[in-house]
C-alpha cells in the first residue's frame, strides 16, 4: 500500500466521525410494544416445576454416568504412564499429563452437572419468592404514588395549599 493510499483511507475514516454527524434519538425497540414490554399483553416467561425437575434429573443423570463411564481409564491410563516412564520412555510422561488434565476437566464437568442439578430443586421456589417480592414492593409504589395524587387545582395548574382566597383578609 502506498503512502497516499494510507492517507487516503485515514481521511475517509475521519470524514465517517466527523463532528457534524449527530445522534438525535434513540431508537425504542421492543418491536410493536415500544421500549416496555407489559408481560401481561406479552405473555411471561413460565417454566413449570416438571421441566425443571426433568433437567436436574438430566444433570443427576449424566453425572452418574460420567463417574461410572468416564473414569475407567484413569487408573489404567495412570498406570501404563508409570511403566513407560520406569523404561525410560518420554511418552509415559505426556500419558501421565493427559490423563491428569482429563482427571481435571472430566471433575470440571461432573461439578457443573452437580450445580445444575441442585440448582434446579431450588430454582422454582426462589423466583417464586422473588415474584412475590417485586409485586409487594411495585404495589407499595403504587399506593405511595396515589397519596402524592391530592391535587387542589386542575393538572397543570399550580396548587394552592396554604393559600387564602381573594376575600379572606391577611392578619
Amino acid at each position: 500500500m502506498a503512502w497516499d493510499e494510507w492517507e487516503q483511507l485515514k481521511a475517509q475514516a475521519a470524514e465517517g466521525q466527523s463532528a457534524h454527524m449527530r445522534l438525535n434519538h434513540v431508537d425504542g425497540g421492543g418491536g410493536p410494544y415500544g421500549p416496555y414490554v407489559v408481560p401481561g399483553k406479552t405473555g411471561d416467561l413460565k417454566v413449570g416445576h416438571e421441566d425443571l425437575v426433568k433437567i436436574g434429573s438430566a444433570a443427576h443423570h449424566l453425572y452418574d454416568q460420567l463417574w461410572d463411564k468416564a473414569r475407567v481409564a484413569t487408573p489404567s491410563s495412570d498406570s501404563a504412564a508409570g511403566d513407560l516412564s520406569k523404561q525410560g520412555f518420554a511418552l509415559g510422561t505426556g500419558l501421565q499429563h493427559v490423563s491428569s488434565r482429563w482427571e481435571a476437566q472430566l471433575k470440571s464437568l461432573m461439578d457443573a452437572c452437580a450445580q445444575i442439578s441442585n440448582h434446579m430443586q431450588v430454582t422454582k421456589t426462589v423466583h417464586a419468592n422473588d415474584d412475590n417480592y417485586i409485586q409487594r414492593l411495585m404495589s407499595s409504589i403504587d399506593v405511595l404514588d396515589a397519596g402524592f395524587d391530592e391535587r387542589a387545582g386542575a393538572p397543570g395548574e399550580a396548587n394552592n395549599y396554604g393559600k387564602k382566597d381573594k376575600g379572606d383578609k391577611e392578619g
